[in-house]
């Protein structure tokens, strides 16, 4: 079950090492602390790694209990799980497509509905999860037509729609495809949306909205707006997928109040056999649901979704005592929200950094040979000669960071401006005018007049390059705040003048570039198994086996 706004499975996330929230301004965000602390940019931290189990149980305990216990646990619920799918084809066998689209009734609802739900309540029970304490009252579907869970942890969290009386979810038109899973979606009648789809998003908040305007027709749809899994210790901003019906929610709260944390699954966490291994090696797990009270929006809620996601997930940070942020996850990279931008947590560009350093090659050795303006497409082969790198892992490896086109070609600029930039060799200036020169074009009148004008011009696309290698800023972002910047003035693109304004002099923007690119904090290289410090000062733990 995944937010109507960022489609995709359960990514594993949460923000890392060591991490913060912050306010920046009057913008909230969460942000790399080290440098961003010199700046005085913090107000207060908030961890984000995924939790690491400590045993307070005797070792030899717990081994024997993930030795028997956990298998059998494991085997029964699988079990119970294909007992499942009998029930869920019963309730949508030979009903046609127009007949799903309104709620089943009749004996197919009462029969395959509490088959369903005391199947599932069985196969958590045999997971481990004994006891599911439930705290509040749930609303009737007239009071709140959408109930919105947070925070979204686990893959166990679908525990929640037990003590909901087995809500409608949005989920992957692909899971369709999946054994068991696919059938339990039919049978719940499940909102789907496709990313291979740009016309699916559109429908999908169409049936959002008529499902939750049907006047207690429809059973209550769950959502969670986080849109992806954390680590329980910030609520992620809110996608507003849930909240364009304008219509009344009710938040609901899942918590794991147990001695060891085995429920997580984080980015940079335990995989999902380690989780589930763990789980179902405890004696016995509890999950806790509290039902707060209906939130019914203004009229200015009703009309920005946004606005009404923010407000939400302010109360239910406030109800769980946990920060809420403009963290969130986009193409499964976590980004922060800094003035008009939005920036990577941790920018891939420290990581090819390590990953160069630790092949024993210096960027700043590099000759770049690429012309300004002109893009220059290389293979792989090409990449490897020209960085003199020989091993075919750690050319594979530092290759991926770059965009590749459809015939798995990338653009040596984007080469020669990341190796510019781990070099430390440049001040801010020049690497921004480097920049520039590699990614402005000359405007098109200009180009064929030869008359006199503003010179070469970064438009669009060079300029959402630029922030997307330095910055690790999602490209529709991107392009977004250069048409923003554009507005002021008649031209479709920025001057170097303009563009180093930005990125240098901006009250916001410019502490960022500083803090993201200082050459003098570029990563040193680290050994396996070691912890290493990032550009900024953070403090990155190696990662796990199975990220």
């Amino acid at each position: 079950m995944e937010e109507l706004a960022g489609p995709g499975a359960c990514t594993p996330c949460a923000l890392s090492a060591t991490p913060l929230c912050t306010t920046l301004s009057s913008t909230r965000i969460a942000a790399p602390h080290g440098r961003l602390l010199e700046l005085g940019l913090f107000t207060c931290t908030f961890p984000r790694a995924a939790p690491e189990v400590t045993l307070a149980t005797p070792a030899c305990g717990f081994c024997l209990l993930g030795a028997l216990l956990a298998p059998i646990r494991v085997l029964l619920a699988f079990i119970v799980l294909f007992l499942l799918w009998p029930f869920a084809w019963l309730q949508v066998a030979g009903l046609t497509e127009e007949q799903l689209q309104e709620p089943i009734t009749g004996w197919r609802k009462t029969v395959c509905h509490h088959g369903v739900l005391g199947l599932s309540r069985l196969l958590f029970f045999l997971l481990g999860f004994l006891r599911i304490r439930v705290r509040g009252q749930r609303a009737s579907r007239l009071q709140a037509p959408v109930l919105v869970a947070a925070p979204h942890s686990t893959f166990f969290d679908p525990i929640v729609l037990l003590p909901c009386d087995l809500p409608k979810v949005v989920s992957r038109a692909e899971n369709l495809s999946v054994p068991v899973i696919g059938a339990l979606l039919r049978f719940n009648q499940a909102i789907l949306v496709s990313r291979h789809d740009p016309a699916s998003r559109r429908r999908v908040v169409e049936e959002v909205r008529r499902r939750a305007t049907s006047g207690g027709k429809w059973p209550q749809v769950l959502f969670f707006p986080e849109g992806t899994c954390s680590n329980k210790k910030a609520l992620l901003k809110f996608k507003p997928g849930a909240f364009i019906a304008g219509v009344p929610v009710q938040p609901v709260l899942i918590r794991y109040p147990n001695s060891l944390d085995t429920t997580s699954w984080a980015w940079r966490g335990p995989g999902v056999l380690k989780v589930l291994w763990l789980t179902a090696s405890q004696p016995c797990s509890i999950v806790d649901v509290e039902f707060l009270p209906v939130y019914r929006p203004s009229p200015e809620e009703s009309r920005d979704p946004t606005l009404y996601a923010n407000n939400v997930q302010r109360v239910m940070a406030q109800a769980l005592g946990i920060p809420a942020t403009e963290c969130e996850f986009v193409e499964s990279l976590p980004v922060i929200v800094v003035g008009r931008l939005k920036v990577a947590l941790e920018p891939q560009l420290w990581e090819l950094g390590r990953v160069l350093r630790k092949a024993g090659l210096s960027p700043g050795c590099v000759d770049a040979g690429t012309e300004p303006g002109q893009s220059r497409r290389i293979s792989q082969e090409e990449f490897a000669k020209q960085l003199q790198l020989s091993d075919s892992q750690t050319v594979a490896g530092a290759f991926s960071y770059f965009q590749q086109d459809a015939d798995g070609l990338v653009d040596f600029r984007d080469v020669a401006l990341a190796l510019a930039a781990l070099s430390g060799g440049r001040s801010l200036e020049e690497l921004t005018r480097l920049a520039f020169e590699l990614f402005a074009e000359e405007p098109e009148e200009q180009a064929e007049e030869q008359a006199k004008g503003p010179g070469r011009l970064l438009y669009k696309d060079g300029f959402s390059t630029i922030l997307h290698l330095l910055l690790g800023s999602p490209r529709p972002a991107a392009r977004t705040l250069h048409a923003e910047l554009c507005q002021a003035g008649a031209r479709q693109g920025l001057s170097l003048c303009e563009f180093q304004d930005f990125s240098l002099h901006h009250p916001l923007h410019g502490k960022l570039f500083s803090t993201y690119l200082r050459p003098s904090q570029t990563p040193p290289a680290s050994s396996p198994g070691s912890t290493t410090t990032l550009a900024n000062g953070t403090v990155q733990a190696p990662k796990q086996k199975g990220d």
